[in-house]
């Protein structure tokens, strides 16, 4: 385990946050870049470089970089209305390294850990999010074959305790309807319905703040690796022993 001690962010990472959500056009970033890079790229940083030490002792099969974990901060508007540049957040991955840092529909680097840092709204969470088909169809396969693991991972009293159950409140993540090819009677049924597969836990901003930060992380990443565990051996992926 790592010595490095926080506090990992400061007050002025939520001072930035605030301010680039008022101000959310390109002129002011440019203005604001070295408060940018100062307050919130540098901590992400420094927290990535953590949470990789970290999970080399708790499961070696994931780690964390750089260059692949930091979520960019500006935003995708090709295809959305709202044309402001920036996310008014900051987020990381931590991947399992088989499969690498994809995510998403077009491609799936397999369930990992997030990190979301937002005035008012951090949080952390783990699991498989809208996987792309082939990988929806592998966890359903092994949903139909094994639902009791699943279950003793996802309805286990502590994991309820914490993160409520698996994330079901989002829109898209749950069909109303059994997929095709699987009976409304089926035993999975309760789990062949989701098309997401993720749990999560808000964090108040003083958490975020706080010196023990990672502490609290590592506790619910720990709680979560099952979870995480379980979807990765449904693709493939397999856990390790060491680095």
């Amino acid at each position: 385990m790592s010595g490095a001690q926080g506090p990992w962010f400061r007050p002025a990472a939520f001072t930035f946050l605030r301010s680039l959500r008022r101000n959310n056009r390109r002129e002011w970033f440019e203005e604001h870049r070295e408060a940018y890079r100062r307050d919130l790229y540098d901590p992400l940083c420094t927290v990535v470089t953590e949470l990789d030490v970290r999970f080399a002792e708790l499961a070696p099969e994931y780690e964390a970089s750089r260059k692949h974990s930091l979520f960019r901060i500006h935003r995708d508007v090709r295809f959305s209305k709202d044309k402001s540049p920036y996310k008014t957040h900051a987020a990381l991955w931590v991947y399992h390294r088989v499969p690498g840092r994809g995510i998403g529909k077009e491609v799936d680097g397999g369930a990992g850990f997030y990190l979301h840092v937002e005035p008012g709204a951090s949080h952390v969470a783990a699991g498989l999010w809208m996987p792309p088909r082939h990988s929806l169809m592998k966890v359903r396969e092994r949903l139909a074959d094994d639902h009791a693991s699943f279950t003793r991972i996802a309805a286990a009293p502590a994991f309820r305790r914490r993160f409520g159950g698996l994330t079901d409140d989002e829109p898209g993540v749950r069909l109303t309807r059994m997929p095709r090819g699987y009976a409304d009677d089926h035993p999975a049924a309760r789990w062949l319905r989701f098309k997401s597969f993720t749990a999560g836990a808000a964090y108040a901003d003083q958490e975020v703040l706080s010196p023990a930060l990672l502490d609290r992380v590592m506790r619910d990443y720990a709680l979560l690796l099952p979870l995480a565990r379980w979807l990765n051996e449904a693709l493939g992926y397999r856990p390790a022993r060491a680095r």
